[in-house]
């Protein structure tokens, strides 16, 4: 299993350390877990919930958790409707799913119940209480780890930081329960920024190299405006991950001008910087739409090259572009208003 909010060691139990699974059996209902789970409080049911699905994943039964967990969620959905301890339970429910999917290095999945959970959290925005916030502060905190992984890290560090305070308030107040919590957020926050100023050194090198390869291009010397084409790109990318699309659109754009002049037919190494120029458009509100039909465009193209993976690639990012659940931002005001 990967580093996630699921740890052991992430939030210290409230009850009994004895196994929810031995004492309840693998085989229960999910009628009589959630009678269970309403006899208990809410910090008692997270435990247990957690400390079950981790249990299981450990034992390489993720499989099980998954489809318990969402059998479970639509029965609450169903019969209890997402409001009060219901809807506590089923966005605990979606958090644990997020730190299991996480775990297994599933970041598309994670994204899209991270993406419920938040939805939830969003509808009653003002609430201060402990499993609203505890359950918001683990959200971030995955988020965190999913954008990090894709060097997203201007809004893994934003994630963390929020994370952080909220942990900070919890354990303030519970400093047993949560201040392993804080520790754990810290050190988040941490490998974040060492990465953003990683990110921060590559994007300087990148940006030497270019005016170095622009040089030698006005100079005349021959293989100098592949190494430029190379270069923008890579700037074009670094400035993608770290959050600044509207950038990084220019200099894709400036390096397919280039590589148009030395391959005038479409090949892979147009192909991909097309790709990344699509994705960086739609990442800009006011472009998303040019991004979108250019993806479309490098469908036919990619498949016309046989470019099995940029295909594949291609599909993803349209996928995301249709799916309203992942537009994780769009919850951030109404959870943390001005």
């Amino acid at each position: 299993m990967e580093y996630s909010a699921l740890d052991k060691n992430f939030i210290m139990p409230s009850g009994s350390e004895e196994s929810f699974l031995e004492r309840l059996g693998s085989k229960v209902t999910n009628r009589r877990l959630r009678r269970r789970f309403d006899a208990m409080t809410f910090n008692d049911a997270f435990d247990k919930m957690r400390s079950w699905a981790r249990e299981l994943t450990e034992e390489g039964k993720a499989n099980e958790v998954m489809t318990r967990i969402e059998n479970f969620a639509s029965l609450i959905d169903r019969k209890g409707g997402l409001s009060g301890k219901s809807g506590d339970l089923y966005a605990a429910l979606m958090q644990t799913l997020t730190s299991v999917y996480v775990s297994l290095g599933m970041s598309e999945e994670a994204m899209r119940t991270a993406a419920s959970t938040l939805t939830l959290l969003s509808q009653e925005s003002r609430r201060r209480d402990e499993p609203f916030q505890v359950i918001l502060a683990l959200t971030l905190h995955d988020l965190a780890l999913l954008h990090s992984q894709r060097s997203k890290f201007r809004h893994a560090e934003r994630e963390i930081e929020k994370s952080m305070k909220i942990f900070d308030r919890l354990a303030k107040a519970n400093p047993e329960r949560y201040a392993s919590a804080l520790v754990a957020a810290q050190s988040t926050l941490t490998s974040v920024l060492k990465s953003r100023t990683s990110q921060a050194n590559l994007l300087k090198e990148h940006q030497e190299a270019t005016e170095r390869y622009m040089q030698m291009m006005n100079e005349g010397v021959e293989e100098a405006t592949t190494l430029l084409v190379d270069s923008l790109a890579e700037e074009g990318r670094t400035l993608a991950h770290m959050g600044k699309d509207r950038e990084a659109v220019q200099y894709f754009s400036r390096a397919l001008k280039y590589l148009t002049k030395i391959e005038p037919e479409m090949t892979l190494r147009q192909l991909r910087l097309s790709i990344d120029l699509g994705e960086a458009l739609m990442n800009v509100k006011q472009t998303r739409e040019k991004g979108v039909h250019l993806l479309n465009t490098m469908l036919y193209k990619a498949s016309k090259l046989h470019a099995a993976e940029d295909l594949r690639r291609i599909k993803e990012v349209l996928s995301e572009e249709k799916s309203k659940h992942l537009d994780i931002l769009s919850f951030w005001y109404k959870l943390f208003p001005k």
